[in-house]
């Protein structure tokens, strides 16, 4: 059978890269596979549409901040660097990394705020945290780390400020490499305590857990 024609494609897929885009700022969605697969229930699109790929939706869902939520959107961001600024003080010992939208702009007004630790015995972590009675889960998650290569890994579900952090705990080592980003299949970028306070615009501590 003879694939369909579409005479527009393009228009299609951009289109599908905004809706998932709303759906992820509006909802709190942060699976872009159902971001997807919602924004193309909702426009109709055909079992032939080229779905965007992360990096589009990402594109997209900056570009939709700053039309729409451009009066909130830098201050919802900065309650979340703060906040991060504040977890990554608490787990200090543990060389924590700030990733994901958090670090790089894009977060949603419900977006959990993503943290590599590094630790060989994850179960100290949560010691720390119990230490500082803050209430936490811990699950395991798979991760991506080259073409053929995953890892699955603890992780930690904690709230600082009512705000949502799940942090993935690598052992020491793992601080030299990097798991490849959801979004555009590079290496994941990280960044310490130092540089989250230099983005909030701040070379002292905001809060601190001690």
């Amino acid at each position: 059978m003879t694939r369909p024609r579409s005479i527009r494609g393009d228009d299609i897929r951009v289109a599908l890269a905004q809706e998932a885009a709303r759906i992820m700022f509006e909802h709190g969605i942060e699976d872009y596979g159902f971001a997807k697969r919602k924004a193309a229930e909702r426009l109709g699109a055909g079992e032939y549409a080229v779905l965007p790929k992360n990096a589009e939706i990402d594109a997209a869902l900056a570009e939709y901040q700053r039309l729409y939520a451009a009066d909130t959107h830098d201050d919802t961001l900065a309650l979340q660097r703060q906040a991060a600024v504040a977890a990554m003080e608490l787990l200090a010992e543990f060389e924590p990394r700030l990733v994901g939208p958090v670090l790089t702009g894009t977060a949603t007004p419900h977006q959990t705020v993503a943290l590599h630790l590094f630790c060989d015995y994850p179960e100290s972590i949560s010691m720390r945290l119990m230490d500082q009675h803050v209430p936490h889960n811990v699950g395991e998650q798979r991760v991506r780390m080259n073409s053929e290569r995953y890892l699955l890994l603890p992780t930690i579900e904690f709230d600082v400020y009512d705000i949502p952090f799940e942090a993935i705990v690598f052992s020491k080592d793992g601080i030299r490499q990097a798991p490849l980003s959801a979004s555009d299949g590079k290496p994941t970028r990280r960044a310490g305590l130092n540089e989250v306070r230099t983005l909030l615009g701040a070379g002292a501590p905001i809060s601190s857990y001690e």
